[in-house]
C-alpha cells in the first residue's frame, strides 16, 4: 500500500468515535470474471478501509487489541481461500507489514477447548504473514459460537473483490457440511437463497480435489463455473477431469489457465466405443451385422426372412425383458 493510503488508515483508526447509525443500503454489486481481476488494487485499499472502520467501532464498544503469539491462533474451522503456490498479493502484505507494522488487527476467540489458544475468525493472510515475518499478530479477542465466527468471517469477506465465485462456492459447501442450514449459509456470505443454492449446487457437484488443484480462478466468473459444473455431470466428466489436473504440465500452469486446461478436457469428445459382430447360422451363412456405440445398438439383417424372423420376434423379446426386470 503507498504511504497515503496508510495514512487514511492510521487516521481512520487513530481516534475511537461513538458509532454512528447508518441508513441501510442495497447489497453491493459483484462484479464477474475478469472484472474482478482488474479491480484488485482498487479492492485491497476498500478492504483495509473497511476493516479499520470496524475496528473503530469494536474499540468504541469497548474490545482491547492484544498482541499474540500467531503459533498459539488456529485457523477458522472452516477455511474460506482457496491456497495458492504463488501468490503476489500476499508477498505484498508481507512487505507492507515489515515496513510499517501490521494496520489492521485480526479477530479471534478463546479457543473454546485449549486455554491459552486461539481460533481466527478472520484475517488469516495477517496471521500467516505475522507468522511468517516473526513477529506477534494483533488481534481483537472477543468470546464468539460458532454462528457468530462464520458470520464474522464471511461478513469480512463480503466487501471484498478478491475473494473469487468458487472460493466462495467451497466456503458454502464446508458450512453445508458442518451442519449450518441454507439461512445461516446465505446470511453469511450476504447473498440470496438462488445464489446460495447455484454456489452449493456448483461446489457439490465438481470433486473438492478438482477445485483445490484449479485454485481460486480469479478471472472465472458463475456462468462459465457452472457450464462446467453441466460438463463434468455429463458421463466420463468427473474423471476427464481428474486426469487433466494429474498431468504432469497442468502444476506449471496458473489456477486461470489451469481452468481453461481442465475445461479443455472436459469438452474433448473421445471416440465411441464400437463393438461390431457377425450373426451367423450354423453353416457360416450370415444372418445379420452388429453394431454398439455407446447407448446405440444396431442390428442390420443380411436376408428378408431373417428381418421379418426379428420383426416378428420383436413384442415377445420386450414383455420376456420386462418380465425379467419388473420390480428392479
Amino acid at each position: 500500500m503507498s504511504p497515503k493510503g496508510r495514512d487514511i488508515l492510521k487516521s481512520m483508526v487513530g481516534a475511537v468515535e461513538p458509532a454512528r447509525p447508518e441508513a441501510p443500503s442495497a447489497p453491493p454489486h459483484r462484479p464477474s470474471g475478469a472484472v474482478k481481476a482488474m479491480n484488485l488494487s482498487l479492492g485491497r485499499l476498500g478492504e483495509e478501509a473497511a476493516a479499520a472502520k470496524a475496528l473503530r467501532e469494536s474499540l468504541a464498544s469497548g474490545d482491547k487489541v492484544l498482541e499474540i503469539d500467531p503459533a498459539a491462533v488456529e485457523m477458522s474451522f472452516i477455511r474460506d481461500r482457496i491456497p495458492v503456490d504463488k501468490d503476489p498479493e500476499f508477498e505484498r502484505l508481507k512487505q507492507s507489514i515489515q515496513e510499517s507494522g501490521q494496520q489492521v488487527p485480526i479477530l479471534v476467540r478463546p479457543d473454546p477447548v485449549t486455554a491459552g489458544r486461539y481460533q481466527a475468525a478472520y484475517g488469516h493472510r495477517r496471521l500467516r504473514a505475522a507468522a511468517e515475518i516473526g513477529v506477534p499478530v494483533k488481534a481483537v479477542v472477543r468470546k464468539l459460537t460458532d454462528e457468530e465466527l462464520i458470520l464474522a468471517q464471511g461478513q469480512e469477506n463480503g466487501p471484498r473483490v478478491d475473494l473469487s465465485f468458487i472460493e466462495r462456492a467451497l466456503f458454502a459447501r464446508r458450512m453445508d457440511e458442518h451442519g449450518f442450514n441454507r439461512d445461516m449459509i446465505a446470511k453469511a456470505l450476504a447473498t440470496d437463497k438462488p445464489e446460495t443454492s447455484r454456489l452449493l449446487q456448483v461446489a457439490q457437484t465438481i470433486d473438492p480435489e478438482i477445485i483445490l488443484a484449479i485454485g481460486p480462478a480469479p478471472k472465472v466468473g458463475r456462468p462459465r463455473w457452472l457450464a462446467f459444473a453441466e460438463k463434468v455431470r455429463e458421463s466420463g466428466g468427473q474423471k476427464k477431469a481428474q486426469a487433466a489436473v494429474r498431468a504432469a504440465a497442468f502444476h506449471a500452469l496458473e489456477t486461470n489457465s489451469r481452468f481453461d486446461a481442465v475445461w479443455k478436457a472436459v469438452e474433448e469428445k473421445g471416440a465411441p466405443q464400437r463393438i461390431e459382430q457377425t450373426l451367423r447360422t450354423s453353416a457360416g451363412a450370415p444372418l445379420a451385422s452388429v453394431a454398439r456405440s455407446g447407448k446405440t445398438f444396431r442390428i442390420t439383417a443380411k436376408s428378408a426372412e431373417f428381418s421379418e424372423f426379428l420383426a416378428q420376434r420383436l413384442a415377445s423379446l420386450a414383455a420376456e425383458f420386462e418380465e425379467e426386470n419388473d420390480g428392479k
